[in-house]
Order: structure tokens, then C-alpha cells, then sequence
């Protein structure tokens, strides 16, 4: 279900007018880590619009095709992230990473 759920993201993020889609009860920001700390993430979604959505010790970092040792997303890496909208703003439940330039075919 997660691979499923990433590949959707992934398809969204490729062609995505919008930079907030809602499912359910949460939503997803997709585009690229503007900047990033412990409190939160900022996202420059394909619009050029930067979304900022809040980090609790809760959040989930998930990785993929990530060619340096595993580490926090930084700016620069591509995010679609899992949030939950709520009265101070969005909350990320899980985050989605991978390098901001995706591996070479072989």
C-alpha cells in the first residue's frame, strides 16, 4: 500500500496543478525542500508557491533512491509530504524523500 500510495505522489508530482491535494482527512504537499529545521519544512511546490508545514517528533521520514547515507531531507530533495490540516495550520504525518536528481539509468 505505501509503494502504491508513493507512486500516486510521484505521478501527482510530476503533473500536478495544484500544490495541495486533499485525501481524506489529510492532504499532500509535494515539490522541493526550500528549507528545512527541527520545527518544521518549507516546500516550493511546482507552482513556485512555498508551503510551510510543521515537524513533530511524531512525523515519519520515509527515503527512496536517496544516494548519500541516510540522513533528514535536506534543501533541495524532493518531498511529497503527508499532513493533516488543523486549527494552527498543516502537520506533517509522514514524510517522503529521495535525492533532488534521480539516479542515472544503467
Amino acid at each position: 500500500m505505501t509503494f502504491l500510495r508513493l507512486m500516486l505522489a510521484a505521478l501527482l508530482f510530476l503533473s500536478a496543478p495544484a500544490f495541495v491535494a486533499a485525501h481524506g482527512s489529510g492532504q499532500h504537499v509535494l515539490g522541493v525542500v526550500a528549507a528545512i529545521d527541527s520545527t518544521h519544512i518549507e516546500v516550493k511546490t511546482p507552482k513556485g508557491q512555498v508551503v510551510s508545514v510543521r515537524l513533530t517528533d511524531k512525523t515519519q521520514y520515509k527515503v527512496r533512491n536517496l544516494r548519500r547515507p541516510k540522513s533528514p531531507p535536506q534543501v533541495g530533495d524532493r518531498v511529497v509530504v503527508e499532513a493533516e490540516k488543523g486549527a494552527d495550520g498543516l502537520t506533517a504525518t509522514e514524510v517522503h524523500y529521495s535525492d533532488s536528481q534521480p539516479k542515472a539509468a544503467q
